[in-house]
């Protein structure tokens, strides 16, 4: 077994480029978030040059696709070196998968290939090679490509191998009907747009960006002759990514500063747990699972910056007629911070994620897709045993919680001022749920998620089970064939 390096050199181990090892050195920062950042800062400035200079009235849809990954294929070498390799794999492994099997079984074919060699790559990176614990590795760009996979072989499969009627309107919608071209596959997979930090988005409408369409397609979507427009507007993303590179930088400060000042592992320290008040625990959990996400904000908002700079990420007109640029947005921080409900914060939280999984697994199980979409969401992550402490938490605090707003919630909704303290304890017990969730996805190891649980008397799986047991849980009717009813009954009238 190869010797451990000393510590001193750990914060500076990567697998990638070492050229700014001085910077680094100097901020005192893992040369891995450097890279991060570095790749990141310039992908921001490689996406305003795209815009301008590789439009599509200057360029051709070719041009642009071949510049987006040639770029894309550079941040992967430059951040994680020869692991970048497993990233060329899996999207070649894949678009063999793409071109030889049936339109009935690609989605299969492409979900196990792409799954199975995810979880190979996680388990081999954490218990076979001991690649410990850094804050960026190779696994990250190959779960966001991952998602890509298996997005376009479902796609491609409501296109060519399910008929139009068995679809609902969001299939639909987003079905594709040819397939893709190999420049145009290792595009979508690789753009520099989001092969570091995503986000995931649909073929259809990455192709439309590339072609030029994207903005208009939205327009025509939203019919803005309604919106009092009288002629078809041409938005600028300037504002969205200005308003958006603020809120990654006030992301920043707070990870420099709540982030180092409330570590994780005082949630286990022998005088904390053994000392410490019940209350005075659950309160520091809650201000530990606070501080842990400023670094999400910081990268998944300045990776929305990043499309929205290139003129990705259009969604449409609002309310007040302003335009919006949240089509690619993987969270919104006003809504996760007042959820009122732990479907709420979920709905608000890796929003791409999500709608992934809502359309890879929860709509297409045949049966128990809470379960499964859970399950396969914590296997999408890795094999730290954390993660699978957070979403079987997860699983027993969904239920419960849909119990309790089915039975309950109506009473609140008489007066404004019961429906205001039924928010103002919804949202308390909320933020609570969640802390008490998320702490082992955290915390990824066994021993401490079981201390931080023993030390709060499992509490919320506790409560859980009672609620589950004793409140009925309304069953719910198949939405998926619901919406398909009334969308065809519409398209026969």
């Amino acid at each position: 077994m190869a010797t451990e390096p000393p510590p001193s050199s750990l914060a500076y181990r990567t697998t990638g480029s070492t050229l700014l090892h001085p910077v680094s050195d100097l901020l005192g920062i893992p040369l891995d978030q450097v890279n991060f950042v570095a790749c990141q800062l310039f992908a921001l400035l490689a996406a305003f040059w795209f815009r301008i200079y590789l439009s599509p009235e200057k360029a051709s849809s070719a041009v642009r696709h071949a510049f987006a990954t040639i770029f894309g294929i550079y941040f992967v070498i430059f951040c994680f070196g020869w692991y970048s390799i497993h990233l060329f794999v899996l999207v070649l492994m894949c678009y063999g998968v793409l071109i030889t099997a049936s339109m009935h079984n690609i989605h299969r074919y492409s979900f196990v290939v792409a799954m199975g060699y995810l979880t190979l790559c996680h388990i081999s990176r954490i218990y076979i090679f001991h690649y410990g614990i850094l804050t960026t590795d190779f696994s990250g760009p190959l779960m966001i490509v991952t998602q890509k996979i298996t997005t376009l072989a479902f796609q491609i499969h409501d296109g060519l191998g399910r008929k139009t009627e068995d679809l609902t309107p969001e299939q639909l919608r987003l079905a594709i009907k040819i397939r893709p071209s190999f420049l145009e596959y290792i595009s979508y997979l690789l753009n520099f747009l989001s092969v570091i930090a995503g986000p995931c988005s649909s073929y259809k409408d990455y192709v439309a960006f590339i072609e030029g369409r994207h903005v208009h397609m939205k327009l025509l979507e939203m019919n803005w002759k309604q919106k009092g427009y009288s002629r078809l507007p041409n938005p600028s993303p300037t504002g969205a990514v200005i308003y958006k590179l603020c809120i990654t930088l006030v992301s920043l400060l707070f990870f420099l500063t709540l982030t180092k000042a409330y570590p994780v592992t005082f949630l286990v320290d022998d005088w904390f747990v053994n000392q410490a008040s019940f209350l005075s625990r659950l309160c520091y959990l809650y201000i530990v699972m606070q501080a842990s996400k400023p670094k999400y904000y910081f990268a998944w908002t300045l990776a929305d910056a990043i499309n929205n700079a290139a003129g990705y990420g259009f969604s449409g007109v609002d309310k007040n007629g302003n335009f919006c640029w949240n089509l690619l947005s993987n969270l919104n921080i006003w809504k996760i911070e007042t959820a009122t409900s732990f479907k709420m914060y979920l709905e608000n939280w890796n929003i791409q994620t999500a709608a992934w999984l809502k359309s890879v697994c929860y709509e297409r199980a045949p049966w128990y897709p809470t379960a499964l979409t859970f399950i396969l969401s914590a296997l999408w992550h890795g094999v730290y045993p954390g993660y699978y402490f957070t979403f079987i938490t997860g699983i027993l605090v969904t239920l419960a919680a849909r119990a309790m707003r089915t039975t309950c919630r109506h009473y609140f909704l008489s007066s404004q001022a019961l429906k205001a303290a039924y928010d103002v304890v919804t949202w308390a017990f909320t933020q609570l749920a969640v802390s008490y969730t998320v702490a082992p996805f955290v915390m990824l190891a066994v021993e401490p998620a079981l201390t931080l649980y023993k030390s709060l008397y499992f509490h919320l799986h506790i409560v859980s089970l009672l609620i589950i047991l004793i409140l009925p849980i309304k069953p719910q009717v198949k939405r998926q064939s619901q919406t398909l009813n009334s969308f065809h009954n519409k398209k026969k009238t």
